[in-house]
Formats: structure tokens, sequence, C-alpha cells
């Protein structure tokens, strides 16, 4: 059988934060679906990286470094971007900053304490370096007539925060956790982000919709989360980082060309208590 509805072969996806834990296997992912990948993030990647990560598909690989709340510096990327390989078919708005149960506790306590500065530093990194991402890169994509964006979501941004998860640190460190509003405030933007530009851009043929994905394994993870996490977890563990690519693919490639404006869940079932 065919598998040409899941080929990317000769487009061009730019993946933001493409070289964190889940951006490495989402590249890898596309360049073996024939993609040309460009990878946009905060710090440098060398070419001995880059050929070390992707191996012989490194010659269609490129890689910017990018300050994405910025909006003079995506800018910037994209003018690079387009003149190596045109105007890009696929974005896939991955970058985003989290706290994690082994962060300080001068951003990780109570709600009322919580820092303005972190606040609008999460804002400006998830929520709005995505709004910029789309309307520099979907402004393109509209013109082209052709494009596909995909937001990623998380399971915090259509719940709340499960807190009892992180009850042990109390016990463990004299210190409670609490899961900060910001990560989820702006994980919750992306989703009618994700719907209002899916109706402003669906008769120029750019197609945007958001990936719900959940907790991924870490080593470095406290013990204690990740038990209580995955007691939660319905499938009964947390995801692998490779385990959204199949859902990407689909997103990225001809497979899902009638779906917009769509809320695609891949959480282990976290949503469905």
């Amino acid at each position: 059988m065919s598998d040409d509805l899941f080929s990317l072969n000769d487009k061009v996806v730019v993946v933001t934060g493409g070289f964190g834990q889940i951006g490495k296997e989402l590249c890898g992912s596309f360049l073996g679906r024939g993609a040309k990948v460009v990878i946009w993030g905060r710090r440098q990647i060398s070419d001995a990286q880059l050929a070390d990560a992707f191996g012989e598909a490194v010659d269609r690989v490129a890689a910017y470094s990018v300050d994405i709340a910025k909006k003079a510096s995506i800018v910037e990327v994209f003018e690079k971007t387009r003149e190596a390989w045109g105007v890009p078919h696929v974005l896939v708005n991955n970058a985003g900053i989290d706290t994690q149960p082994s962060a300080p506790p001068e951003v990780s306590g109570p709600f009322e304490e919580f820092p303005e500065a972190v606040w609008r530093d999460v804002i400006d990194v998830n929520l709005t370096g995505t709004f910029l991402c789309c309307q520099i890169v979907g402004g393109a994509m509209a013109q082209a007539g052709r494009g596909s964006i995909i937001n990623m979501g998380s399971i915090y941004g259509i719940l709340s925060p499960v807190q009892d998860i992180y009850a042990y640190k109390l016990k463990k460190t004299g210190r409670a956790f609490t899961k900060p509003v910001a990560y989820s405030a702006s994980k919750s933007g992306l989703y009618n982000l994700t719907r209002y530009l899916a109706t402003y851009w669906g008769r120029k043929g750019v197609r945007v919709n958001i990936l719900t994905a959940s907790g991924v394994f870490r080593e470095d993870q406290d013990k204690e989360f990740q038990e209580n996490y995955c007691a939660r977890m319905p499938i009964g563990r947390m995801a692998r980082p490779s385990e959204y690519n199949g859902a990407m693919i689909f997103l990225a490639s001809d497979a899902s060309v009638y779906m917009t404006g769509a809320n695609l869940v891949v959480d282990g079932g976290w949503s469905a208590w």
C-alpha cells in the first residue's frame, strides 16, 4: 500500500524548540518522511551537533538561533529560512518553558506569591512567541495559499493541574510545591488562538490545529513525582519523547487535509477522567 498520504517529501518544516527532548524526536521523524527541517531555538546548534543527531539526513537540516518572544528576531530567521528553502509548508510551535518539581521555592510557591516577572517570561515564550511565529510564518503561508500550523498544547492547558501529585515535596523538603499558574494560562490561550487562526485562514489554504500532550518521562525527574503522575494516568506511564511523532506527521501531512481548528489529544488518557 502506498504511504504517500503521510509523505512530507520536499516539504519545509519549521520546528521551534527543535533540539529539545520532544523537538529532536519530531525533527528526526519529519526527516524520515522526506522533509527539509529548520530548527529555531534559543541556542545556536553547531553543524557537528546536527550531524550527530540526524546523521546522513543532515543535509536537509538547518538551525538558527532565535528569541521567539521578539518579533524582530523571528523576522530575521524567517528571512534566512525563506532565502534558503522558500516559504515553509509546516510550522510546529513546539518551544515552551515550564516549571518542574525541582524548581526553587521562589517560583513554585503559593499562587498569591507567584512572581510577576516569571509570569511574563512564561507568557512571552509560550503564548506570545507562538502568536508571533504564526503571524510571520502563517502570514507568508496564506500568501502562498498553503500550509499547516501545529501548536503544542498540554493537558494543563485544558485542565487544571492536579496539585496532589506534588504534595510529596512538602514531606521531602519541608516546602510545598504548587504547580504554577503561568504554564496553564499560557497553554490555555493556545486553544483559542488555534481556533481563531483556523477560521481566519481557512479559505486561504492554511490549516491550524493543536496537539494536546501529557508529561514526558525523563531520567532526571523526581521518582516520587513519576510514581504519583503515573498512578493518575490511565495508560499507567508517562509518554516517551517519540510518542508524539505519529500524531505530528498526521497533522503535518495530507492525511489531515480536511482537519483544521481541531484539538488532537494524545495524553495517555489523562483527560478521560
